[in-house]
């Protein structure tokens, strides 16, 4: 008898206690892993997509469209190790993890939702898998010889995801807007496609990060996720704050893009917000694009250059017969407006990461043109 309720007391004291998590993992890069949960990142926990010990959400003020996907964002660095502040991009250290999981809240009937709300997404301490669908996680590693994109595609059951480095295409239901229900391909990209848009100098090639910069990462994080179990926080206050980020400047001296969604912002701002997210990556003057004369980063000031009454290199389905980038006045005549617009893989723009068309990105981009004075005459 004593044995017995010694046992039982024993069991009951096992039971009330979880296993100690296992810490971030950084893995060589010729020893990647087939399992996300292998880095011990993010990992599905009871319920939840969990961050880890030291694993940082955070947001952006205006991110990439991706065909509506949520996203959550997160960014690890080993102990003793920070990022240093340089206004176009930080310098991060060896051993830095980005990662990237792309959701979207759950539909009725197996579709997914269209919604720019995120308040029902989290539970205590990561994504609610009752509430969201996990789609696919991406991370960026630094190396010592660059960073290495790694894209991972979580399984119908949400329990794991895998390395899919030639990427996959998922046929899904959007729910949700005006058009009601649409079936939509996302498509993962592979892991050579990422340096499509994360090359953002031609020349050199290299991989870089492009969401957290300063100018993006200018803003409150709200959410009480991880080491903001506190509350709302600037970002690149609380990165400084928990030793991932040095060398910062006064706030007052850091750029920050416009919400392109937040009226309070003028209408200006928020479109050349849009445009460097979604394509100043590849429209700046070492990016992809530069050949096409058409600068859409923040940095440029030039109205021709930013498309104003500027003919297209090359004419013919990229540019829709039309004469010039921008008419301003004249959403409707502009190479700008048909290339977002459209789904046709030899015009769309951005080239990789959409299949269906931003309806309020579109609605923006009209606005700011139909609001041009003057006209190309």
């Amino acid at each position: 008898m004593h044995k017995l309720f010694w046992g039982g007391v024993l069991a009951l004291a096992l039971a009330g206690c979880e296993a100690p998590r296992e810490q971030v993992t950084i893995h060589g890069r010729d020893a990647v892993p087939e399992r996300l949960s292998d880095w011990h990142i993010v990992e599905v926990i009871d319920g939840e997509l969990s961050l880890n010990a030291g694993v940082t959400p955070y947001d952006l003020n205006t991110q990439l469209f991706t065909d509506y996907a949520h996203k959550l964002r997160t960014v690890w660095m080993p102990a003793g190790s920070s990022a240093r502040y340089a206004e176009e991009a930080f310098d991060y250290p060896m051993g830095t993890v980005l990662s990237k999981t792309f959701y979207y809240p759950k539909a009725g009937g197996g579709g997914v939702l269209r919604t720019a709300d995120y308040s029902a997404d989290f539970s205590r301490s990561g994504l609610n898998l009752e509430k969201v669908r996990l789609v696919e996680t991406r991370l960026l590693v630094k190396r010592e010889d660059g960073w290495q994109a790694l894209p991972y595609v979580w399984n119908a059951g949400q329990t794991q995801a895998t390395l899919e480095i030639a990427g996959d295409a998922i046929p899904m239901q959007l729910v949700g807007g005006e058009g009601g229900s649409n079936a939509f391909t996302y498509v993962v990209p592979d892991a050579n496609q990422c340096a499509g848009c994360h090359a953002d100098n031609h020349t050199n090639k290299a991989i870089r990060p492009l969401g957290p910069r300063a100018r993006h990462l200018n803003k409150e994080y709200v959410h009480k996720l991880g080491s903001y179990a506190e509350g709302a926080q600037n970002q690149l206050l609380h990165w400084q704050q928990i030793g991932y980020l040095s060398e910062l400047p006064e706030l007052a001296a850091i750029p920050r893009n416009a919400s392109y969604s937040d009226n309070g912002f003028p209408l200006e701002e928020r479109a050349r917000a849009y445009l460097d997210i979604n394509c100043g990556h590849c429209h700046n003057p070492a990016g992809p694009a530069d050949t096409s004369g058409l600068m859409l980063h923040r940095a440029e000031q030039d109205q021709r250059r930013l498309g104003l009454c500027k003919p297209p290199v090359a004419a013919g389905t990229g540019s829709g017969n039309r004469r010039f980038a921008v008419v301003p006045g004249r959403p409707e005549e502009s190479i700008l407006s048909f290339r977002v617009e459209s789904t046709d893989p030899g015009a769309m723009m951005p080239e990789l990461g959409r299949s269906l068309v931003h309806e309020e990105g579109v609605a923006l981009l009209r606005e700011w043109i139909a609001g041009m004075p003057g006209d190309c005459q």
